[in-house]
């Protein structure tokens, strides 16, 4: 197991790697980066340049925080993760490590963490983005709920844009949150609801505890 510093910026989550700064993108399926490989816990990581015309200098801009580049789904699936953002500390292994808490089952939609989060009595599937600084909601009840104002946002391949946010009660398996949930634009949109989710949880279900991610195991632990 290795200990990395886990700062939280803007709204965004990044591990910092030999004085570098990457953003944490579950979210993401490939890994790009201002540098063709990276060592993490010993493994070598190649790594491309930009991702859907999105590089480290555009993300360092969108993000507001210099940064190497982003680590997705496809570096960090290898691993077991334990976020202690309040700590500052991102706790890695390639062996099994373990975490008390609320288990949350996890599939995926190519290499993508989903889950299922309760809302007004329905189920919805979700997909689970630490690169999100906001959760989004495909679904017309979104407005019914209090606003909490426009956010920026940005996604690769569509660039920044601007979304309306609503407050939104959220459960994953029992455990309560109140989320800031946005719409994502067009395309986008259309797309993740092809993908048979109906939204994004960001990484606000992070911030305010200790958090097991085992993505071998297909298991989230709140």
């Amino acid at each position: 197991m290795q200990g990395l510093p886990l700062h939280f910026r803007d709204g965004h989550l990044f591990v910092e790697i030999d004085n570098d700064l990457w953003l944490l993108d579950t979210g993401a399926p490939s890994s790009f980066g201002s540098q063709e490989d990276l060592t993490l816990m010993g493994e070598a990581v190649e790594l491309e340049a930009s991702y859907l015309g999105l590089d480290a200098e555009k993300l360092s801009t969108f993000t507001g925080v210099p940064c190497a580049g982003l680590l997705g789904a496809d570096v960090l699936g290898r691993f077991d993760h334990i976020f202690d953002v309040a700590g500052g500390t991102l706790a890695i292994s390639k062996g099994e490590l373990s975490h008390e808490g609320r288990e949350v089952a996890v599939s995926e939609f190519m290499g993508i963490p989903v889950v299922s989060a309760g809302i007004a009595g329905s189920e919805y599937q979700m997909f689970f983005d630490t690169g999100a600084q906001v959760s989004y909601l495909q679904d017309d009840s979104l407005g019914d709920w209090p606003s909490a104002g426009s956010v920026n946002d940005f996604y690769p391949g569509v660039g920044p844009f601007e979304t309306d946010t609503h407050h939104v009660p959220v459960s994953l398996n029992g455990i309560e949150f109140t989320l800031r949930c946005g719409t994502l634009p067009g395309l986008l949109g259309m797309t993740l609801m092809m993908a048979g989710a109906h939204g994004i949880i960001g990484n606000q279900i992070l911030t305010n505890r200790i958090v097991g991610y085992f993505p071998r195991r297909r298991l989230l632990v709140l």
